[in-house]
């Protein structure tokens, strides 16, 4: 019988202490121990996540997507395993791994199912080196990160479609540089997004033909064109049918490294990680997951 420690982020979007109720009243039920750690922080999560492992407990990240990555980061390359309870405003890593929403269900997946190894992206940026498990991406969308950043009082649905009304309103392109595996293009664009996981900004199918476990990123870049041609981008986003469109590009590699010729910041599993360039890096293998 497995044991559990739940790392909870209290600052979540969707109430996650309540909906840890019935998960861990279905985990102690079947006869596991289940522990419950609220974080302070990201940094002090990945502490809990930490001490949790090396006494052979599953963490549970019981949170979103910025909760999943901070908790990835710190048990990847090690023998720990992760959980996810999502409720967060995105989950949209939970989405990608499609894991159920009733929690008798998500209970009984985390009892039973044997642990899988997945990739995760190495981040080094002039600001240190992060671990992301989604995709990290720099361009209209980190901008729009930020707008949603500051909108916590809304609802998840309303806040991700203001933050990135905000951020496309005032955009102007921006001059990437960017190598995959060492061969470098410059590209005039909206965002460059390097994804691990398909699923991104609440929803988005931004990458649909990526893979978790493949050894490589897909490199999604949405090249320049007229604003109402992005807003039909947008629109298509959610169903992946936007890489069939001209103004997308699609790339392959284990190593990118992403440029622009102005400050622009970039994030990574929801949560803002720094200011491009960035090189990434991908780590096959590097985590174990429970999952479908």
């Amino acid at each position: 019988m497995r044991s559990f420690t739940a790392v909870v982020n209290p600052a979540a979007g969707s109430d996650p202490a309540a909906r840890l109720i019935p998960v861990a009243r279905r985990l102690r039920e079947a006869g596991a121990e289940v522990a419950v750690e609220y974080s302070r922080s990201l940094e002090h999560a990945g502490d809990l996540a930490r001490d949790a492992a090396k006494k052979g407990h599953v963490v549970i990240a019981a949170g979103g997507d910025g909760m999943v990555g901070g908790l990835a980061g710190a048990l990847a390359g090690t023998d720990g395993v992760l959980g996810i309870l999502p409720a967060g405003r995105g989950n949209d890593f939970a989405r990608q791994l499609a894991l159920p929403d009733d929690p008798e269900r998500l209970a009984d997946l985390l009892l039973s199912a044997e642990p899988r190894a997945i990739d995760a992206i190495e981040v080094d940026a002039g600001d240190g080196r992060h671990i992301v498990v989604g995709s990290v991406y720099g361009g209209v969308d980190s901008v729009a990160n930020v707008h949603i950043n500051r909108l916590t009082r809304l609802p998840g649905s309303l806040a991700y479609y203001l933050g990135p009304l905000r951020a496309i309103a005032t955009w102007r392109p921006v001059a990437y540089t960017i190598t995959v595996d060492g061969e470098t293009r410059e590209e005039r664009g909206y965002t460059v997004v390097a994804a691990n996981s398909g699923y991104y900004g609440y929803g988005l199918h931004v990458a649909p033909d990526a893979e978790v476990d493949d050894g490589l990123l897909d490199v999604v870049i949405i090249r320049h064109a007229p604003k109402r041609l992005f807003f039909s981008v947008m629109r298509e986003l959610p169903h992946g049918t936007h890489v069939r469109r001209p103004e997308i590009e699609v790339l392959r590699g284990r190593e990118v490294r992403i440029e622009a010729d102005r400050e622009l910041p970039f994030g990574g599993d929801g949560e803002l990680l720094g200011t491009l360039p960035a090189t990434l890096r991908v780590l096959p293998g590097a985590l174990r997951v429970i999952a479908s």
